[in-house]
């Protein structure tokens, strides 16, 4: 079995039954509708892998831990960079989003990638879904973008004008 493979096994065991809270479709179709990004741009098969597992640690019990045990020190640190530090206790939304941000920024090339392609098929959901909150994430990822400055430019570019910022 490839890593690829045992990713997206992994990832898929881990969300079991998850649902897309907007489309209360199986969740495991959104890290891998963000693989076909990444896939579309220069990637690794480290970066597939890494899409495919970027929620697992923010969304089930699966550790950090884990995903190097299973995959490696690459992908786990590409996982890791993928995965959101703020806590509930950090305070408001806008504090937490803006630690998640300045993690983001530290992120490498590859991370980065990875991170606008969730933006991009996480904007396409809540802006058709949820016009509403969808002016919230827009301001949120607009900030967002101001220090994704390192991932695939193509991909920056796309999720610019499809946030409609810089």
């Amino acid at each position: 079995m490839t890593l690829l493979d045992r990713a997206i096994k992994y990832a898929t065991d881990a969300h079991g039954n998850q649902k897309r809270k907007y489309t209360n479709d199986p969740y495991i179709e959104h890290p891998l509708a963000v693989m076909e990004i990444v896939r579309s741009v220069s990637h690794t098969e480290e970066m597939l892998a890494a899409a495919v597992l970027h929620d697992v640690v923010e969304d089930t019990d699966v550790t950090i831990e884990d995903i190097t045990k299973e995959f490696g020190n690459t992908v786990s640190h590409l996982v890791d960079d993928l995965t959101d530090v703020s806590k509930p206790e950090d305070g408001n939304r806008a504090l937490r989003k803006s630690l998640d941000r300045d993690h983001s920024a530290k992120a490498s090339a590859q991370a980065q990638t990875i991170k606008l392609a969730d933006l991009i098929h996480n904007g396409q959901d809540i802006e058709l879904h949820d016009p509403n909150f969808y002016r919230v994430y827009k301001e949120e990822k607009i900030k967002l973008l101001d220090v994704l400055t390192k991932g695939d430019i193509n991909l920056r570019k796309r999720a610019q004008q499809m946030i409609g910022g810089g």
